[in-house]
């Protein structure tokens, strides 16, 4: 059976801003040819805004591939049908995940319609992968869920003893984030260090305790509470690459005094694009837990 036979299993969103598109080690760049043999054992039908879906055929990224579909140039719309196709609730159109590769210093990354799709996409439990390092998590992890074999290439990422993670979450979330990690303790225990803003970190370490005893008391290193400059210094962890992964579960419902400072650590987890990744709804948080723990590499 021929692959443009084969039905689509996913439908995604891509978008790159320019900076991510326009060099040969660019960002689609990396992603496209690094995944390659993902995407096409996946199949995903992949929704690409206009300028994006040029780049793509300009360097030759996916020659063949038969699930490319054209959204209009994000100036006539691209994007705004993008946020559309997030929230639709009809199966044959509406997307399981948005990649969208921003620069942080690009002005369109600021615009309503792209705040809009991330917000959406957190609202309605869809993926945002913002960053080339947590677009090809996405595929590994995905690929790993359909049976396939690890891509040895990426095995360092997933050695969790040595890796660092960021548990934060809002008021209203609070006791969501400590759902999820009780039910993913195991694996959460095996990174090589948490961390966590003032309260919930607080929280994520009363838990430890009932579940480890006295070795649970400092399972978790909090930082001072957002408002007070603790998204600044998870921010300069990610930076300084000692924090690759961010559990952020956010309640897009409520406006926020310190949302300059939640969009400060956003900026520096999509700065450092090839190493960060940052899940920012429940839905996903929980699978990519899941499956993290199947693709942990000890």
């Amino acid at each position: 059976m021929s692959s443009s036979s084969i039905a689509p299993r996913y439908r995604i969103g891509l978008i790159a801003n320019r900076a991510h598109q326009d060099a040969p080690d660019s960002a689609l760049v990396q992603l496209l040819t690094g995944s390659r043999h993902r995407i096409e054992a996946l199949q995903p039908e992949l929704i690409v805004v206009g300028r994006t879906l040029d780049a793509i055929g300009q360097m030759n990224l996916l020659p063949g591939y038969p699930h490319l579909v054209r959204f209009p140039y994000g100036r006539q719309g691209g994007l705004m049908k993008l946020v559309s196709r997030t929230v639709d609730a009809d199966p044959e159109r509406t997307l399981d995940a948005v990649i969208y590769l921003i620069d942080p210093v690009d002005p369109s990354s600021t615009f309503p319609e792209a705040v809009a799709l991330k917000r959406q996409c957190v609202i309605h439990g869809k993926p945002f992968l913002s960053t080339l390092g947590g677009a090809q998590e996405w595929f590994e992890l995905e690929s790993i869920a359909t049976g396939a074999a690890p891509d040895p290439a990426l095995d360092e990422r997933f050695r969790l003893g040595q890796e660092g993670i960021a548990l934060i979450a809002h008021d209203a979330m609070k006791s969501r984030m400590l759902e999820l990690a009780e039910k993913h303790f195991a694996v959460l225990d095996k990174f090589a260090f948490r961390c966590a803003t003032g309260t919930t970190g607080g929280l994520l370490n009363q838990l430890a305790v009932k579940i480890k005893g006295e070795a649970g008391r400092n399972w978790v290193k909090p930082f001072l509470s957002g408002p007070l400059g603790g998204d600044a210094q998870i921010a300069e962890l990610i930076l300084e690459r000692q924090c690759r992964r961010v559990l952020f579960l956010e309640d897009p419902h409520v406006a926020r005094q310190h949302e300059a400072d939640i969009q400060l650590l956003e900026r520096a987890a999509r700065t450092v694009t090839d190493y960060a990744s940052c899940m920012s709804d429940i839905k996903w948080g929980d699978r990519w837990l899941s499956l993290i723990e199947e693709r942990q590499v000890n």
